[in-house]
Order: C-alpha cells, then structure tokens, then sequence
C-alpha cells in the first residue's frame, strides 16, 4: 500500500526500511506517517519510507520501539512514475477503479482515482473488501459517513450508487485528497471535514471506517450510536480482529470477510 503525501525531486534519497513484528506494523506506520509528510509503503513484517528529508529525529524516535532499521541513500529514478506505471485496473463489486490513463469500462461504475496522488487505490485488501460491501449493502439515497476517508474512495463508491455521503478525516491532506477525486470524478459530497465521526451532529443509514483496529475501539461508541442501518468496519489485522469484535458484541454481525490477513466486520442493531 502506498501513501502519497508529498514529493520534491532530488538526485538522491533516502531509503528507510524498518522490520517490526506484525502486531507493531499499523502502530508504527501510523507514527511514520504522523511524522513526516513522505510517501510510504506498508508490508506485512516492514514499512519502507522513501523520502529526500533528513530522517534523524525519526530514527531517534523509533529506537523507543522493538523494531530494526535499515538506511539507504539511492539514486532518484522517479519511483513514483515507476509505481505508476505498474497499476492496474481493479474490479471489486460493482466498481472498476482505474487511473486516468486507463479507459473505462463497459458495464461497470467506472472511479478514477490516480494512485500517486491518493491514499488508496482498491488495490489494498481493506479497500477492495469494503468496495465490495458498498455494492451489496448501499442503497440510492442512503445517507453515507465515510470515517478517516483517506482518498475518498469508498464515500465516491457510495455516491456513484446514489447516497448522499460525508467525509472525515484527521488529516488535512487526506480530505484534500478526497475533494481532488470527487472533482475528478464530476462527483459531489454533501459536507466533508477535518477531524472525526465526533465533529457530526448527525446519524447515518450507514456508517463505514475503514481505520486501524485500535481506533476502530476507541470509538466504538461513536461508531455505534451514529448509524442507524448497516456499519462496516474495516483496517483489521486478523489478529486484532477479537479485540474489534468484543467492542461491538452488542451488536449483530450481518456478514464477516477477509482478503488476505485483512478483515472486514458488517454489522446491524440488535
């Protein structure tokens, strides 16, 4: 998974590669990107930062956690072109995901989203997983929170099926993101702002957060007293997927999915 934050092209950067247990990876890669504004690519057992700032103070900081670093100063090829040009098109659900420079396709509800200037693209395993419930459970005219929307991408899913959706994240570049590819997408959201589900006075026919699984707990009561029909939770390690669980055990668990080691939870009052 790539994030993209920012970029400024120098002859050099550098590559810091940091092996943690899996149980430490979502901690760890939301601190990296608490931390700094550059790109960075998430894997089971490590998370890579590429970046052309001086990585000191984040080495330092990192040294409190059970995790080993590798830095390396490589030659600036313009890997973010490169990571272009390797993506593909996706289909999940009804959806066909595809970056501008790929033609849409026949028989699907076609999304833009050009993946170096977003924070997800469908290719993750949550996303695709998510994709997927919108198609089943989103109905035209369906009132839609997508909490921490990173690129937009799951609350434009919904729009394109005809809900009235908003938006929130607790990083002002991610909503940013979101308003860029709904203006790519000739699509429009009804309110979207920085923060989380805690800044709405309202409640939704569905709520979705796609999120790590700690913060899928810590607010669960958010969560639970906002959406009145279908809530989908997703951003869940298979190893956390317990503790999600018996924060929300008091309500009924419509349909559970996973896609690689990643987890998705729908749920419904009782």
């Amino acid at each position: 998974m790539i994030s993209k934050k920012g970029w400024i092209l120098k002859d050099t950067y550098f590559e810091l590669t940091i092996f943690a247990k899996e149980s430490l990876i979502e901690f760890l890669a939301d601190f990296i990107m608490n931390f700094t504004n550059e790109a960075v690519e998430i894997g089971k057992e490590k998370i890579i930062l590429r970046t052309t700032q001086d990585t000191t103070a984040l080495e330092e900081a990192l040294k409190e956690f059970d995790c080993k670093i590798i830095k390396e100063e490589k030659e600036n090829v313009d890997w973010i072109k490169a990571y272009q040009d390797s993506v593909t098109p996706i289909e999940a659900g009804k959806f066909y995901i595809h970056p501008s420079w790929h033609k849409p396709k026949e028989n699907k509800i076609n999304i833009i989203i050009n993946p170096a200037l977003a924070f997800g693209s469908g290719h993750h395993a949550t996303t695709f997983t998510c994709l997927e419930a919108i198609s089943k459970y989103v109905k035209e005219n369906n009132t839609l929170l997508d909490v921490g929307c990173g690129s937009g991408i799951l609350a434009l899913a919904a729009r394109k099926l005809g809900a009235v959706v908003d938006l929130c994240d607790t990083d002002p570049l991610a909503i940013e993101s979101s308003k860029e590819n709904f203006a790519l997408n000739n699509e429009s959201y009804r309110n979207i702002w920085v923060g989380s589900i805690n800044k709405s006075k309202e409640k939704y026919d569905i709520v979705i957060a796609n999120i790590i699984a700690d913060v899928l707990v810590a607010i669960s009561s958010e969560l639970k007293a906002k959406f009145k029909e279908v809530l989908i939770l997703s951003g869940i390690l298979d190893t956390k997927e317990a503790k999600v669980q018996k924060a929300f055990e008091d309500l009924k668990l419509l349909k559970r999915m996973q896609k690689d080691e990643w987890v998705t939870l729908i749920f419904q009052k009782v």
